[in-house]
C-alpha cells in the first residue's frame, strides 16, 4: 500500500548556500569531499575533510579564524577505513583503522575530549560514516555516451538492498516509493545546485577542495549569533556530487531554523525545511521535528536519534540536527 504522503510536505528546491554572513556572529563549516583513482568505483575512496569556525565582529572588522580543522582518510570498496590522519593530530586515531561499523561510538569513547569541547574535527570524525555511505551516489551522473548507468537504480539488486532497510527512516517507511513494493523502485530526484564559494565573500567558507573529475561532497554551514535572551540559528546541509559539465548536483539538501533560550539552552522554535530529497516520502522526517523543542540542544548528539527514531525521522535530517549540540560552545566566542 502507497504512503499517503500530506499535502504540502514536499522539496521546495535548493537554498543559498552562503548567505551573507551576520555580523557579530559565528559560522562553523565543514566539507568531506570523496573522490576515487581513475575515477573508478573499483578504486578506494579518498576523503578530504575540512571545517573551520569564524566569528564576524560586530563592528565589522576582518573576520577571526576561532579554529580550523583536516581529516585526510582512505576507505575501502567496503566502507572499511584503511589510512586516517587529521590536523591537528590526534593520538590514538589509528584505533579506527579497520572499522566500518561502530565508527560514532568508537570516536565517543576515544575521544571525550574532542566530543566535549564540540571541536572542527569531531565535527568531521563523526561525519565519516554518513559521508561515505552517501558518496556512491557521485558515479550516477558519469554514465559514458552510449553505456548502461554506472548506478542502476532500477536493478533487482539495488531494489533488494533497499528493502533491507525497511522502516529505517521516513523514505523507506513500508510502502514507499523508494522501495518498489508494487514495482520498480523509484529512482533518485535530483536538483542542480549553485557551488558553495561566492566571489562577493571570500571568507563565507573554508578553503575547498576542486576535484576535476567524480567526486562527492558532504556541506554543512551553521550561523549562530544572539538577539536577546535566545541564541539564533540558520544551518545548512548537503550532499551533491560533481557532473561532466560541472554543475554540482544534490541528492540531499535541508536547512534549519531554530532558537534557544541562552539561561536554560532549551530549545524555544525549531523548524526542519526539506530542500532536496530523493524520494516522495522522505520529507514526511520534517513532522516530528517539534518533538524537539523544549529539549536541551548541548544534549542534541544523543536525543535527536532518540526523539526521532525509524520513520519518524531522516538519517540526513537527524545528521543536520544533531550538529546542532555544538551551538552553546559556538556561541560562547560572541561577546555578550
Amino acid at each position: 500500500m502507497a504512503v499517503d504522503v500530506p499535502a504540502g510536505i514536499q522539496p521546495i528546491g535548493p537554498s543559498i548556500p552562503s548567505p551573507q554572513r551576520r555580523l557579530g556572529s559565528v559560522r562553523r563549516t565543514s566539507t568531506i569531499d570523496a573522490i576515487w583513482e581513475g575515477d573508478s568505483r573499483d578504486a578506494p575512496m579518498q576523503i578530504f575533510g575540512r571545517s573551520r569556525d569564524l566569528f564576524t565582529p560586530a563592528d565589522g572588522s576582518s573576520p577571526e579564524v576561532l579554529q580550523e580543522a583536516a581529516l585526510n582518510g582512505v576507505v575501502g570498496t567496503d566502507r572499511v577505513v584503511t589510512e586516517i590522519s587529521s590536523r591537528p593530530e590526534l593520538e590514538n586515531l589509528e584505533i579506527l583503522i579497520g572499522l566500518k561499523g561502530g565508527l560514532r561510538s568508537t570516536i565517543v569513547e576515544t575521544f571525550p575530549d574532542q566530543v566535549e569541547a564540540g571541536t572542527p574535527l569531531y565535527l568531521l570524525l563523526d561525519d565519516i560514516s554518513g559521508a561515505t555511505l552517501v558518496s556512491g551516489f557521485a558515479f550516477t551522473h558519469w554514465t559514458p555516451p552510449g553505456a548502461k548507468s554506472l548506478v542502476q537504480e532500477t536493478s533487482p539488486d539495488l531494489k533488494a538492498r533497499k528493502l533491507k532497510m525497511l522502516n529505517i527512516c521516513a523514505g523507506f517507511q513500508e510502502g514507499a516509493s523508494a522501495l518498489g513494493i508494487d514495482g520498480p523502485a523509484a529512482v533518485h530526484a535530483i536538483q542542480p545546485v549553485e557551488n558553495l564559494s561566492i566571489a562577493s565573500d571570500p571568507d563565507a567558507w573554508h578553503e575547498l577542495q576542486d576535484p576535476a573529475g567524480i567526486s562527492a561532497r558532504r556541506s554543512r554551514r551553521m550561523d549562530v549569533w544572539r538577539e536577546g535572551d535566545e541564541y539564533v540559528i540558520d544551518a545548512f546541509f548537503q550532499d551533491a556530487g560533481t557532473s561532466p559539465s560541472g554543475q554540482r548536483i544534490a541528492v540531499h539538501e535541508y536547512t534549519l531554523a531554530a532558537r534557544v533560550n541562552t539561561s536554560t539552552g532549551l530549545v524555544t522554535a525549531i523548524k526542519a525545511i526539506p530542500q532536496v530529497l530523493p524520494f516522495n516520502e522522505c520529507p514526511m522526517a520534517i513532522i516530528a521535528v517539534e518533538r524537539l523543542v523544549g529539549q536541551p540542544i548541548r544534549e542534541f548528539r544523543s536525543l535527536v536519534n532518540e526523539l526521532l527514531p525509524g520513520i519518524d525521522g531522516c538519517t540526513h535530517m537527524n545528521d543536520t540536527l544533531r550538529a546542532l549540540a555544538e551551538v552553546p560552545i559556538l556561541v560562547s566566542h560572541i561577546p555578550a
